[in-house]
């Protein structure tokens, strides 16, 4: 219905929100009927006997909780063709690939029109929120969205990434002009061959587009943060292009070059007050307002491992208020940031109960059972959304509506409140992204907190971390933590060293602590990786496929990912021990 609204009606949308959570527990019972009903003569469910019942309590008997792994040869199935039901009623005509980054290679996931519904719901609720703090005329957005290419799978699916699978939908544009949100650079740049190329011509239609951009946007706050990145690069070679009204000839595509023609213009006056302000910056400092004088905010994901990129973010940013994006992954969507106001670090997202079914694993040691005089240890069982507790950790399990059954996406969320009925969590981090070699156990999270504390230390000298990275080397004995690190300019030895024991120090898990003091554990080893490093594993991930709007930088990495480990070894400038312990 608000979907076909020429203007989105955002009191509209604000007043069901607020219907659906006052109602969660019956609402998320309704979702759960409504996606057994439909996809009841699925092969998956048909094999579990629930014989048409849809209540909860059935479900849960009946139908197992699983991860990817154990999904993967019937998503194999669908892929391979010929279509049939086999995780959905209907055929699944799309196939989602995810970033990769995680575990090194992409998964196959699932992508179905109600899908892009779910999707859509949530950028519309989000959106109705952020327009009531931050109302946006009916102007242009900059955004840096990046479509990889599409294929077909042998079963004849169209297979992408889940941004691309989005972005190409006819229904994302429509939704984007609803919202008053339409990107300030043509089709031909954000479905683009060369990420490289598509970047220049984002902020090159940015900067013609100056005095209409509302907000900058990306999926990820990454994104953001590397496209000013290179604006510092090549903002004079922009200035030239506006000048003279012509193309710089490191754009080779013939399309974009035609695209591009249409709305590049000889505009001395714009080059000489784009080439004023950014000479009269210091250290790029506010560049974001200078360049867009009517951006009211900049938005983008920025919880996770995206909170690396803040700092340089809000350098950029200056005045400019950031916003945290909403919470989801490949396989689907779960909340919408609903308090805008609220600095990144802190957002929180409310759970939409009609878009999926949702369960929680509670996180507390597993409880241990006596059976025949043997002790062994349970995982607690899941509960439902409205009976998590305030304050407690929880695993998340999704029940899609594009075939996936009590799936365990492997993100750890704390609930810090309710709205009406349904949580408001925040991300905490990946479960399985843990750094181990004893008894210790340290997350993405204990990771960016003590890179974050040891990067005070090249702070005083106006240095910065620019990305991280970390692997556990098992191949010295005892094994240690190996951190990589790119600066953005020269560190002295001496520096680096108590950079490397801060960092040591930083990891204050008890495991840890202890194993390191009987040296169960050795010695902390920080990396200084040369620069350009981490351009080279996106540029990597890039060449398997990914998209730019997914990437991720992997923040601990594997021995199976062989590939991106050669990458941060054959580029080490500089090694240091800790002498912490």
């Amino acid at each position: 219905m608000l979907v076909k609204m020429e203007i989105l009606d955002v009191g509209e949308v604000i007043k069901e929100f607020e219907a659906m959570t006052k109602d969660a527990e019956n609402v998320q019972r309704e979702t759960l009927k409504k996606i057994l009903e439909e996809n009841g003569s699925a092969e998956y469910l048909q094999k579990l006997g629930l014989h048409g019942r849809t209540d909860p309590e059935s479900f849960k008997a009946c139908v197992p909780l699983v991860t990817h792994k154990d999904l993967e040869p019937y998503i194999q199935r669908i892929v391979d063709g010929p279509s049939a039901p086999i995780l959905t009623g209907k055929p699944i005509t799309n196939i989602s690939l995810s970033s990769g980054t995680t575990q090194g290679k992409p998964k196959f996931v699932p992508f179905n029109d109600e899908l892009m519904e779910t999707t859509l719901q949530i950028f519309r609720t989000s959106y109705a929120f952020r327009n009531r703090e931050f109302p946006i005329k009916n102007g242009k957005a900059l955004q840096f969205i990046y479509s990889s290419k599409q294929s077909k799978t042998k079963g004849g699916l169209i297979a992408g990434t889940a941004t691309t699978n989005v972005f190409r939908n006819s229904e994302f544009k429509k939704a984007m002009k609803a919202m008053q949100s339409q990107c300030c650079s043509p089709d031909e740049v954000i479905f683009a061959p060369d990420f490289h190329q598509s970047l220049y011509c984002h902020l090159l239609c940015g900067l013609i587009f100056r005095e209409e951009v509302q907000f900058v946007s990306s999926t990820f706050a990454h994104s953001i943060v590397h496209a000013f990145r290179t604006f510092e690069q090549v903002w004079e070679e922009l200035c030239a292009d506006i000048r003279e009204g012509v193309l710089t000839s490191r754009i080779t595509f013939p399309s974009i070059r035609s695209a591009m023609a249409k709305i590049l213009k000889p505009n001395p006056e714009l080059a000489d007050l784009i080439h004023r302000k950014c000479s009269g910056l210091s250290n790029w400092y506010g560049l974001i307002p200078e360049l867009f004088p009517n951006v009211k905010y900049i938005y983008g994901i920025m919880t996770g491992s995206m909170e690396h990129y803040l700092k340089k973010l809000r350098h950029y940013a200056g005045d400019v208020p950031l916003l945290s994006a909403d919470y989801g992954s490949s396989e689907g969507w779960i909340g919408a940031n609903v308090n805008p106001k609220v600095p990144p670090e802190s957002t929180t997202y409310a759970v939409l109960p009609n878009i999926g079914y949702f369960e929680f694993i509670p996180l507390k040691e597993n409880a241990e059972e006596q059976v025949q005089d043997k002790v062994i240890s349970m995982e607690p069982k899941p509960v439902g959304l409205t009976e998590v507790k305030i304050g407690e950790e929880y695993e998340v399990i999704v029940t899609s509506v594009a075939g996936l059954y009590r799936y365990r996406l492997g993100d750890v969320v704390k609930v810090m409140g309710f709205y009406n009925s349904t949580p408001e969590l925040k991300f905490v981090c990946r479960r399985n992204l843990m750094l181990t070699v004893n008894i210790d156990k340290n997350t993405e999270k204990d990771l960016q907190l003590a890179v974050e504390e040891a990067g005070k230390l090249i702070a005083e000298e106006k240095l910065e971390v620019i990305d991280f990275s970390s692997h556990v080397d098992l191949w010295t004995d005892p094994g240690r933590y190996v951190i990589f690190w790119e600066i953005s300019g020269e560190v002295s030895d001496q520096v680096l060293k108590e950079c490397c024991n801060c960092l040591d120090r930083s990891f204050v898990d008890a495991g840890y602590v202890s194993s390191r003091k009987v040296k169960a554990i050795g010695p902390l080893e920080l990396r200084v990786l040369r620069r350009g490093t981490f351009q080279k594993i996106l540029d990597h991930y890039l060449g398997l496929g990914a998209a730019v709007s997914q990437f991720k930088t992997p923040r601990c990495v594997g021995r199976t990912n062989h590939r991106v480990l050669q990458i941060l070894c054959e580029n080490v400038a500089k090694s240091y021990s800790s002498t912490a312990f």
